[in-house]
């Protein structure tokens, strides 16, 4: 009798057409279903159809596919294993360098080479005018009451006190240093996002040039300054972790069918990305 029930064939329908009579069974129509899974109605029905070409990479056909099943009672892994080949495996991407220090480097040269030339500008008229007086020999001004130095040979005369002359002190030169101000160190933080799964990421430029388009392996770790990254896509957003500088940052208001999409701003604050 057992082999006979391992010889019976599995459900013959699809899974998308398995979904289909699932959500019809509890009485839910597409909007109600959308709305409980917080995501479109057109990839409600795209799974519906089994037309995985709307829906993005494999990672994301798979998160959806689960959270779908979840809902209607099925099981999970029978849903997603169902979908076999089918679904494509996502394009190798090679990440593009992005190397924006180099701007940054150039414009503090800028502003160095600025405060060199004003520096410029104004010490080295003074120091020439004090370098002219302080290379002169002049006459000194000697009190009355100073002791008048006696001849050679000659004594001084009694009951003289000798009193004591003070030297003239030239005044010490004064050094004006050109070099320019040591520049205050950069604020540390910024962003880092840690993969304790497989994720498919794609990171956007304030620009819009792309910055990196991957499927990232679990265990693997990506860190980027505030102004480098102006939005963030994170497939299978349940298995990442984002800290901002150093602080960890909650995805839960930023995930839709477990993506997660948001913008960063040049001061450090997350925003959700418009559908």
């Amino acid at each position: 009798m057992n082999a006979q029930a391992m010889s019976q064939p599995t459900d013959p329908r699809g899974i998308g057409e398995r979904l289909r009579a699932a959500r019809e069974a509890r009485g839910f129509d597409i909007a109600q279903v959308a709305a409980k899974l917080k995501m479109p109605s057109h990839v409600v029905e795209a799974l519906e159809r089994e037309d995985w070409s709307v829906l993005g990479a494999a990672v994301f056909v798979r998160g959806q596919l689960r959270s779908y099943a979840k809902l209607l009672g099925l099981d999970e892994e029978e849903a997603v294993s169902a979908v076999g080949t089918q679904v494509a495996a996502p394009v190798e991407l090679v990440p593009q360098t992005y190397t924006p220090r180099l701007q940054r480097m150039a414009e503090q040269a800028r502003t160095r080479l600025v405060y060199v030339v004003l520096t410029a500008t104004i010490v080295v008229p003074v120091w020439l005018a004090m370098s002219s007086h302080i290379g002169k020999g002049g006459s000194t001004a000697v009190p009355l009451d100073s002791a008048v130095p006696a001849e050679a040979g000659k004594p001084a005369a009694a009951g003289s006190v000798p009193r004591t002359s003070t030297a003239p002190q030239r005044p010490a030169p004064l050094v004006a240093s050109m070099a320019p101000l040591p520049s205050a160190p950069a604020a540390s933080g910024g962003l880092v996002v840690r993969f304790d799964g497989e994720s498919w990421v794609s990171l956007n430029a304030p620009d819009g040039r792309t910055v990196e388009q991957a499927l990232i392996p679990a265990g693997a770790q990506r860190s980027f300054a505030l102004d480098e990254i102006g939005r963030v896509t994170l497939g299978n957003a349940t298995q990442v972790q984002v800290t901002l500088d150093g602080r960890p940052v909650d995805l839960t208001p930023f995930i839709r069918a477990n993506v997660a999409r948001f913008t960063v701003s040049s001061e450090g604050s997350l925003q959700p990305v418009a559908r």
